[in-house]
């Protein structure tokens, strides 16, 4: 997959100042972006998450997901740490795009499950990709991990680009009563981790 980096600025944000780099899929136009966080310029693992764009959760705050607590809860962990990376991709709702996710939550709103409503609207349970991760990770010259993660696809996927997954860092937020069924089907039918 080829990607441009286009261009870094300074992100000032509630846990200290990131450096956010802007980057553009050739293929499709899509823009991703990266924020790093202090001196990422060794071979050491790097703390890393990878989190697709979720502009419900991340922006408008909504209960029905986990997205922005992780966000949120990553940029912190980075934070902490000293030095780290967070890779933000874009590809909303599972990969099938915004509207397509309204419609879903739609469907989630009659009974069907997040699962079984990608499912319906013709998509499958996840269509993500991680495939960009290696470019961009090309571009900051990291090849060794330690991810926040829960997802196994996104270890097997790192794994499969040649990226040393070095150590797990398990990303749990609380539940409520919005996403307490979410959250279980991502552990029951997406092999989540708990």
């Amino acid at each position: 997959m080829s990607v441009e980096f286009v261009a870094s600025a300074a992100l000032p944000t509630r846990w200290g100042q990131f450096t956010i780099h802007g980057f553009e899929e050739h293929e499709t136009g899509k823009e991703h972006v990266a924020l790093t966080y202090g001196d990422i310029g060794d071979d050491k693992p790097m703390l890393c998450r990878i989190h697709s764009e979720c502009l419900t959760g991340d922006c408008l705050f909504s209960l029905r997901c986990d997205c922005g607590p992780q966000l949120q809860a990553a940029m912190e962990s980075v934070s902490k740490a000293g030095r780290g990376i967070i890779l933000y991709l874009r590809q909303e709702g599972r990969g099938i795009g915004l509207l397509n996710k309204i419609k879903a939550y739609s469907l989630q709103d009659s009974g069907a499950d997040t699962v079984e409503a990608n499912v319906q609207l013709g998509f499958d349970p996840d269509s993500r990709e991680y495939q960009i991760c290696k470019p961009m990770f090309d571009h900051f010259q990291i090849t060794k991990l330690q991810l926040m993660t829960n997802n196994p696809r996104k270890i097997d996927a790192l794994k499969d680009m040649g990226i040393e997954v070095s150590e797990i860092v398990p990303l749990h937020t609380e539940a409520n009563p919005h996403n307490k069924s979410y959250l279980a089907v991502k552990v029951d039918k997406l092999g989540h981790m708990k």
